[in-house]
């Protein structure tokens, strides 16, 4: 066999673990590749932090241990300034505003640049503003139409509960504890916001739960030749698919997250035979990164829009989201046929 031939051979590696033989086929003809630089000493060091990911340290500059990890928080910088300036432009309400706020808090190009997760402060800031996003929307999914002594009591109770979480996940150190904390909040807001979605937009539950009112008549009011039925079951529709994507991109970057915990050892294997920039297709936080910011993007933009219906708004503003791959965005529309009442729509059927 001659050099060229041997050169078009594929190349088999055998990965042993768990008793599993992996096999990995690399030729040459199928990229251009440069090898991964060795690991340098970091400008940063020593670690300090409780979580140290898959991505090798040090190995692109000494002042980022984490290249890729700290390069695709650059998302939420984007997104996190993209939803500030509708809030500020489109008349959004402040706590929306506030919650970009806390979402663009995660990405402190401060605490990626110097170490992306090495230094245990920094570490902190990174994950414990999720709990704080995370608690500012359930802040705003609750405090609708409650009485400002209700808005005081929930407001300083999430206040009490992320100063717990804080000082409690600093104490035991324990990630686990952390992704609990954040599965449970994420999970009270988004099915909350769900039943909420369903029974002020869904015709026949909102049906159900005005009729016991007084003055209810349901008659069906017609704006712009739709009627309210019609243009609230066509905003449900939107909002669903909403849901489903945002859904499915942060549950999809959390398996990749996972695997990428599970396989380290393969995963850098096989970054390393690949070489880059290829191998950086499989920096599975980096794709947590990017998946959980386009779905925790999706999930304030979503209630932005459920809290305008919830205010009878929904001829005002309207979605935008021409592509799956552009940003959402809640825009106001111009011209309005009808003006809106702090009450709503279906509230003014009764």
């Amino acid at each position: 066999m001659n050099t060229r031939d041997e050169a078009r051979r594929p190349i088999a590696t055998t990965i042993p673990e768990n008793n599993i033989q992996l096999y990995t086929i690399v030729t040459p003809q199928m990229h251009f590749h440069i090898p991964y630089p060795p690991s340098q000493v970091g400008y940063w060091s020593p670690v300090t932090s409780t979580l140290n990911w898959c991505e090798e340290d040090y190995y692109a500059t000494p002042y980022a241990a984490e290249i890729v990890n700290a390069l695709t928080n650059v998302l939420f910088l984007y997104l996190g300034i993209k939803g500030i300036r509708s809030c500020r432009k489109n008349g959004h309400d402040s706590i929306f505003q506030v919650a970009f706020l806390g979402y663009l808090l995660r990405p402190s190009m401060i605490a990626n640049q110097q170490l992306s997760g090495v230094i245990d402060p920094m570490q902190l800031v990174d994950e414990l503003s999720m709990i704080y996003t995370t608690c500012l929307m359930c802040y705003a999914t609750f405090s609708f139409s409650r009485s400002r002594t209700q808005c005081y009591i929930l407001g300083s109770g999430l206040l009490s509960l992320s100063i717990f979480i804080t000082l409690y996940y600093h104490y035991i150190q324990d990630p686990v504890f952390h992704q609990v904390a954040y599965g449970v909040l994420t999970a009270i807001v988004v099915f909350r916001s769900m039943w909420v979605m369903e029974v002020t937009l869904r015709p026949s539950l909102r049906r159900l739960r005005n009729q016991n009112k007084p003055n209810f008549s349901g008659q069906t009011l017609t704006i712009n030749g739709e009627t309210v039925n019609e243009r609230d079951i066509r905003i449900l529709k939107s909002m669903w698919v909403m849901v489903a994507y945002g859904l499915s991109t942060f549950l999809g970057g959390f398996a990749i997250w996972n695997l990428d915990n599970e396989y380290c050892s393969n995963l850098r294997t096989w970054r390393r035979e690949l070489g880059l920039p290829w191998g950086i297709l499989l920096e599975g936080h980096g794709w947590w990164h990017l998946l959980t910011g386009i779905g925790a993007y999706m999930y304030i933009t979503w209630g932005i829009w459920l809290r305008h219906c919830l205010n009878g708004r929904q001829d005002d503003y309207r979605l935008h989201w021409p592509r799956l791959y552009n940003a959402a965005d809640i825009v106001r529309v111009q011209d309005t046929s009808k003006p809106s009442t702090p009450e709503g729509y279906a509230e003014k059927l009764n």
